[in-house]
């Protein structure tokens, strides 16, 4: 995550996006583990910030801050502090932020670990339909397998250092409008879990 955007040079070999070695703050919009929002800023300064280090021209900032609220489903909001909402919510707001400056990546680093069952599920549909709409490439880190096949399109999965690929495998379930539910009931998606489980385990165990 460190090399793709930019933070890190790889010991060997190089990475490039669009074409272009990566460059911190360029490449890539990033949301970590926590929101690490602004606390003493509004949701509307926090997404404004971002913007202006993006160098968005003012002028376009209200469009864009209220096109990004939306596609996280907080609209509305821009005027409240950050201790104000809730911990999904400030979720909704890092992810807002990172999709506000139009970075060529989309980098997640496990975004909802700290989160409930029911506001994690929210989220990740959030994600998934976010994702679909704008076509960025994303990169999602994450330790669930459900996760991982819910929101990928393809899964890569890593084993302990050294690091090498134990599993690469291209994800072709539906997409768009479903009922994310009756996604996660499939047999389909059920199967997929189940591979990328057992993969993990023994990569975990190797």
């Amino acid at each position: 995550m460190r090399l793709i955007a930019g933070f890190e040079r790889p010991t060997d070999g190089s990475v490039r996006v669009s074409g272009a070695e990566p460059r911190p703050g360029e490449a890539a919009g990033v949301v970590f583990q926590t929101p690490r929002l602004f606390p003493w800023r509004t949701v509307r300064g926090n997404i404004d910030l971002a913007l202006r280090y993006a160098g968005v021209p003012r002028s376009q900032w209200p469009e864009r801050r209220a096109e990004v609220l939306a596609r996280v489903g907080l609209e509305g909001t821009g005027e409240r502090r950050v201790w104000e909402i809730s911990g999904g919510q400030q979720q909704r707001v890092a992810i807002a932020r990172a999709l506000a400056a139009e970075k060529p990546l989309l980098l997640l680093d496990e975004p909802f670990a700290a989160l409930d069952a029911l506001t994690r599920e929210r989220l990740q549909e959030d994600v998934r339909r976010v994702t679909d709409l704008t076509g960025r490439t994303t990169v999602f880190v994450t330790h669930s397998a459900e996760e991982a096949v819910f929101l990928g399109s393809r899964i890569v999965v890593l084993t302990r250092s050294p690091g090498t690929v134990a599993l690469d495998l291209p994800i072709t379930l539906p997409r768009g409008d479903i009922d994310a539910e009756e996604l996660r009931r499939s047999r389909e998606f059920a199967e997929l879990r189940t591979q990328v489980s057992h993969t993990v385990k023994a990569a975990a165990a190797a």
